[in-house]
């Protein structure tokens, strides 16, 4: 096996990973749940970063309902967005665990893996 040519795929795959990782900080993707009357958006790294409640969502006459209501769709909004962004990591890393792997089971040669990279 050639070193050289193995060294230059590995930085291909290292700078790969990196376009990907910097893809992921700037995706944003939306939970909802209640209909629409709470929103949830979090980053590609599954941070949340904003959320947005509807005033329609609050009954004044009926606090503690109405709180527990919202927490509720707040954990379904969130989950929500959990989802997709577990489906966008993995169109963006997807590939990239399969490059590594190379085919053999445990990832790369002499198990190496990658700390931190669920499936690397």
């Amino acid at each position: 096996m050639d070193m050289q040519a193995l060294l230059q795929q590995a930085q291909q795959m290292q700078q790969q990973l990196m376009e990907a990782q910097q893809q992921l900080d700037e995706a944003k993707v939306e939970g909802t749940s209640g209909g629409g009357l709470v929103k949830v958006t979090v980053n590609g790294r599954g941070s949340v970063e904003d959320i947005t409640i509807d005033p329609q969502t609050i009954d004044a006459e009926d606090a503690g309902e109405t709180a527990q209501t919202v927490a509720d769709m707040v954990l379904a909004a969130i989950r929500d967005a959990e989802s997709s962004v577990e489906e966008l990591q993995q169109e963006k890393m997807g590939p990239l665990a399969e490059g590594l792997g190379g085919g053999m089971p445990g990832g790369m040669p002499g198990g190496g893996g990658m700390p931190g990279l669920p499936g690397f």
